[in-house]
């Protein structure tokens, strides 16, 4: 008996799931060349769609283990003169996040631009489908001019993906995608906002949203709940090479400010044994929702920041020119920053933006001059 649709879906045919591919299609895995798959540091040498390694060196927690399966951050590149595409999605588990969309949590999102130019990218489309399933099909463009395009996915914020094919026109060319701007890579270390909740589909999380700005590829370690900046964790970072600039956004993850002052001098520390001179940028965290009626927020907001701003005063005084601290207070924007999140602290679509337009500056100032 087919399922009947739910109310909405009957009467708008756009609130409907994407069509399923039809016609002479041709499926590929993008683990296969021309394929490029960006933003896993390890997927070259591993294999497989994970942003810490299988085994890592260090013993790191369960919860960064498991969460690490997570592809946030993770693309697919490639340029392609196919008129249609589609993506067969094989998921770790299903969408199950009360206050984030499907859409965001397992969706895959695709972004366009001219052929062999890094950037632009414009929106193209993302996949709707039915979300009882861990497994689906999506037609995320057809019938469009036969022209060679560079084409980005990005991948699942909050689930991880067991398998991925890409489904194009049988007579279409493939090529590789153009090139960074350098080898070099921005790898962001932090919280659940930084590993994108709770954006409403993966191109708005805003390190991706960066990604369109800044022509370097970037790597997104944020652990929900989890990325507390423990010494194992730091060793495990510390082994990915050619970076511009690390952030390391991880302070709502601490219980306690107390745990994040013993916690942050000792993750530099070790990070710098492996890379004394790479850019080390400390964003304070954005204001909380509920601010302005609870004082208690406000004042551990403003602890943190001020230990964060000694540690960086504290470290340049040293020799170490290359940490800087960036104020995110007013990242969120001015008066109206509580309407930017779904529940006080994580960031809808408005206010990942308004992220990526705050930091965009001062982070791309620093990753040109590393270069």
């Amino acid at each position: 008996m087919e399922k009947e649709r739910n109310i909405v879906e009957k009467y708008d045919a756009n609130m409907r799931p994407n069509s399923r591919p039809e016609g002479s299609i041709r499926w590929y895995s993008p683990l296969e060349e021309p394929f490029r798959i960006c933003g896993l540091a390890w997927f070259d040498k591993e294999r497989i769609y994970r942003r810490l390694p299988l085994n890592p060196s260090s013993k790191i927690p369960e919860a960064v283990d498991r969460l690490a399966d997570h592809t946030a951050g993770a693309q697919i590149r490639f340029q392609t003169d196919s008129p249609s595409l589609a993506v067969r999605v094989k998921l770790k588990g299903p969408a199950d996040m009360p206050h984030m969309p499907a859409t965001g949590q397992c969706g895959v999102d695709c972004y366009v631009g001219p052929a062999d130019t890094l950037l632009p990218l414009y929106y193209g489309n993302t996949t709707k489908y039915d979300i009882s399933l861990t497994e689906y099909e999506c037609t995320l463009f057809s019938d469009w001019t036969p022209t060679m395009r560079h084409v980005v996915l990005y991948l699942p914020l909050y689930q991880g993906v067991e398998e991925i094919w890409i489904g194009l026109d049988e007579k279409a060319t493939i090529k590789a995608p153009p090139p960074y701007a350098s080898d070099k890579k921005i790898v962001f270390y932090g919280t659940s906002i930084t590993q994108g909740g709770c954006a409403s589909r993966p191109g708005m999380m805003y390190t991706n949203i960066l990604s369109r700005r800044i022509p370097l590829e970037f790597y997104n370690l944020g652990f929900s709940g989890s990325g507390k900046g423990e010494p194992e964790v730091a060793e495990v970072i510390s082994q990915i090479q050619d970076v511009a600039c690390l952030v390391l956004d991880y302070e709502g993850n601490c219980v306690s400010t107390e745990l994040f002052r013993q916690t942050l001098p000792e993750f530099i520390r070790i990070y710098r044994l492996a890379h004394p001179t790479v850019p080390i940028l400390i964003p304070s965290r954005i204001r909380y929702g509920r601010e302005e009626i609870t004082p208690r927020l406000y004042n551990m907001r403003m602890e943190r920041m001020e230990f964060e701003k000694e540690v960086v005063r504290e470290l340049r005084q040293k020799g170490d020119y290359n940490i800087y601290f960036f104020d995110g207070s007013d990242s969120l924007g001015g008066d109206d920053f509580f309407e930017c999140t779904v529940d006080g602290s994580h960031p809808t679509d408005l206010g990942f933006l308004r992220m990526a337009d705050a930091i965009e500056k001062v982070l791309a100032t620093i990753v040109l001059g590393s270069m």
